[in-house]
């Protein structure tokens, strides 16, 4: 009987230490699928200057708010962006109703699987593809349109889920900076009706946090119903300069840190840390080429030159996909 309460004791005893092991170790490291270096080093010094009492750097919690672009920043944006294969799916899907689609440009194109074509009909062609397949429902009727879309499209050459091409690095910073009690946005040019209906399941981002480009709505009674009807008109792109002008309008504070991978980001991120006290820009640098993508000023989406110029001078950290990041996306399920 002794012996058997002793190896029940050491037993216990071993568990316990091995559990303590493990909370030191997480607690050590909140950001595993990051790589030690000064970019790992220049993140946690951020967050824990700003959440510590004490600290001169120290925030309030009502206070603490970090911005993120979506495209390219949270989830991969190569090689076209997904709001733009959701738009082109539903094209195809549409298409049966419409069948002056088949000689009007730029459906005929989209059709036909010529995407060079529709896209030379620049921001006016884009504009026409989206309201022809945005518009005309009510916010629940497209939110049930992109539940479904999202909950089965594929990546045309991961061949995973749109839904899992995002970066683990970034959803271990997500829940890092909400564990030391930053409330995270979604800032991004895409769909703000696109994004709600995923946005907090996969990363833990509410609808109300998340902001975008949107098209008018009106309010109206379809069937005795009190509806919101979706209009084919662009009621704001929220984009480049758009990116502060929107913050001010939903947030009404200006973020404490800011994150982006693009030129497109450059005003929010310059706009953030332009305010008072300890702030923190960064650039996410599509580096790795094996693992991803590698593109910057070139690039005919996503593209990356100001922000590379401006980032050492502005005070900006570059995180270098390539060398930063163990890891790109979450293990496959």
């Amino acid at each position: 009987m002794l012996n058997a309460r002793l190896t029940f004791a050491v037993a216990l005893t071993l568990a316990t230490s091995l559990l303590s092991q493990a909370q030191v170790s997480t607690a050590v490291d909140p950001l595993p699928s990051w790589n030690r270096g000064p970019t790992k080093a220049a993140i946690i010094s951020f967050v824990e200057r700003v959440a510590s009492e004490g600290s001169p750097d120290f925030v309030p919690v009502s206070e603490r708010l970090a911005t993120f672009d979506n495209d390219g920043t949270l989830w991969a944006e190569q090689p076209i962006y997904f709001q733009l294969a959701f738009v082109l799916n539903r094209v195809k899907t549409l298409a049966p109703q419409h069948p002056e689609w088949k000689e009007q440009e730029p459906f005929a194109s989209v059709l036909n699987g010529d995407l060079k074509t529709a896209a030379s009909g620049g921001k006016k062609a884009l504009a026409e593809l989206v309201m022809a397949t945005h518009a005309g429902m009510t916010t629940e009727e497209f939110e049930k349109v992109v539940i479904d879309w999202i909950s089965t499209a594929k990546h045309p050459q991961t061949g995973r889920l749109y839904s899992e091409m995002v970066y683990q690095p970034m959803l271990e910073l997500l829940a890092y900076l909400r564990a030391n009690g930053f409330k995270t946005f979604i800032v991004s040019g895409g769909g703000i009706e696109f994004m709600r209906p995923w946005a907090e399941r996969v990363y833990g981002i509410p609808p109300e946090q998340v902001i975008g480009s949107s098209i008018e709505t009106k309010y109206e009674l379809r069937d005795g119903i009190p509806s919101l009807v979706r209009l084919p008109r662009l009621k704001f792109f929220d984009d480049k300069e758009g990116k502060p002008v929107a913050i001010h309008h939903h947030i009404g504070r200006r973020p404490t840190a800011a994150f982006g991978n693009s030129d497109g980001d450059y005003q929010m991120l310059e706009w953030t840390t332009a305010g008072k006290g300890l702030r923190f820009g960064a650039i996410v640098h599509h580096t790795d080429a094996e693992r991803e993508f590698a593109y910057d000023r070139e690039s005919h989406i996503g593209q990356l030159a100001k922000g590379l110029d401006d980032a050492k001078s502005k005070g900006w950290t570059v995180v270098d996909m390539k060398s930063d990041w163990n890891q790109i996306f979450p293990i496959a399920r």
